[in-house]
């Protein structure tokens, strides 16, 4: 009796919160809770569930988490969902074992409500219990293009969740999943739900780095970039603000983009449709000088590839010396941090692109450079790959080039 009036009334009670923390543990119990058991048992378990679920929607601040009250919101509508799906199936447990299904675990750093900005970009999800295939994931992609136009709360929070799978949804569905990111990251979509989507491509790009022109995937690649492009800024034509989920430029936000647009650029038939990223990505260059971020690193990546083109992009020839020279310098500080198999393979246009910039360094400019590739070059020899032969080579090259211009500082 206690329970369901603090559940159904307002309360200033003290003894609230204790209830509320007792609840949570319950639901924890409920949630890791064997599937097996008698109809009785199924019973209980759903009773429970519903019950603590109720939680969410009274106006009850600070006596649970924001992330424990965000965990709680989505397992209940994973549950309300399966439940509806399931209305005509005899086993009761059905909607519950969808629910444990997920389980999952939120790791953030920092205090920020699930509801901030901030929050989007640096949480992680770990999934719980039993490991998960490709195929797991597709029923969360059906509930996505179920709820993406009318429920930008729920639409949001399904992505979030498929951002932190280890593998993606099954080839079946991976098309239709595109177009639901597509549609999630257009201008009218509300600021959460269009980052959501763009983190969620990020999580997806190699995925989509890896589609070529075939069949109707031309449709992916002729959509998609635009959709990303208004993600980040939703009305192009309009004057940036240095504030908010829609400033010019936030960190994460745009490392993302950035992270994006780059392994998208490694496929040529991706290239000419991402011309429209551009302006964009030269507008950033100032921000990124004044700064030592990895941005720089993907900054020189894009315009690198996007001038291999045979069609010329003409944005590009914006681009002073000197700043190509301060990205570059930028990119190599960071690629040792940031190099990874997908990365790799860019370091002989990397090593190409700075010879033609170097005669305008520095003395300790030079040095730090030389310092920044032998490291490097250290490093992926110590991989010991056969592949790596052609990019540790290239980059000697380099270093030989660097060490050539900085004995000439010493006639």
């Amino acid at each position: 009796v206690v329970l369901l009036l603090c559940l159904t009334k307002r309360s200033c009670s003290s003894a609230l919160p204790q209830l509320a923390r007792s609840l949570w543990a319950q639901f924890q119990t409920v949630l890791c809770a064997s599937g097996e058991g008698d109809l009785y048992s199924a019973v209980r378990r759903a009773w429970h569930f519903d019950t603590i679920c109720r939680l969410v929607d009274r106006d009850l601040p600070d006596i649970l988490l924001p992330t424990e009250m965000w965990n709680i919101g989505v397992y209940r509508n994973i549950y309300t969902r399966a439940r509806s799906s399931e209305q005509n199936d005899r086993d009761s447990s059905a909607p519950m074992l969808m629910v444990q299904r997920f389980r999952f675990a939120v790791d953030h750093d920092g205090f920020e409500p699930p509801q901030s900005p901030a929050w989007l970009w640096r949480y992680r999800i770990s999934w719980q219990g039993h490991p998960h295939s490709s195929e797991d994931f597709d029923w969360l992609v059906d509930y996505l293009g179920d709820v993406c136009s009318n429920d930008h709360a729920t639409a949001g929070d399904i992505l979030l969740l498929l951002n932190s799978m280890s593998v993606s949804c099954s080839p079946a569905k991976q098309r239709p999943y595109i177009e639901k990111l597509i549609a999630c990251m257009g201008s009218s979509i509300p600021p959460r739900l269009r980052h959501a989507a763009l983190r969620a491509a990020h999580s997806f790009r190699e995925v989509l780095a890896s589609i070529d022109i075939v069949d109707d995937a031309d449709m992916v690649l002729t959509n998609f970039s635009p959709a990303v492009l208004t993600a980040v800024c939703p009305q192009p034509g309009a004057t940036p603000t240095d504030t908010g989920p829609d400033c010019f430029f936030d960190y994460d936000r745009d490392l993302c983009y950035l992270e994006l647009i780059f392994a998208l650029a490694r496929n040529s038939q991706w290239r000419p449709r991402l011309y429209c990223q551009i302006d964009r990505s030269i507008r950033m260059i100032a921000v990124c000088c004044e700064s030592n971020w990895a941005h720089a690193f993907y900054l020189v990546g894009i315009f690198l590839r996007m001038t291999s083109e045979e069609v010329s992009v003409t944005s590009l020839g914006s681009i002073t010396e000197q700043q190509w020279w301060v990205l570059m310098r930028k990119a190599w500080y960071h690629a040792y941090r940031t190099i990874d198999d997908t990365r790799v393979e860019f370091l002989p246009v990397l090593a190409e692109g700075t010879k033609k910039y170097i005669h305008i360094a520095s003395k300790p400019e030079l040095e730090q450079l030389i310092d920044d590739v032998d490291d490097l070059i250290r490093r992926v020899e110590r991989q010991g790959l056969l592949e790596h032969r052609e990019r540790v080579a290239a980059m000697k090259e380099l270093s030989g080039v660097a060490n050539d211009t900085l004995a000439k500082f010493s006639r």
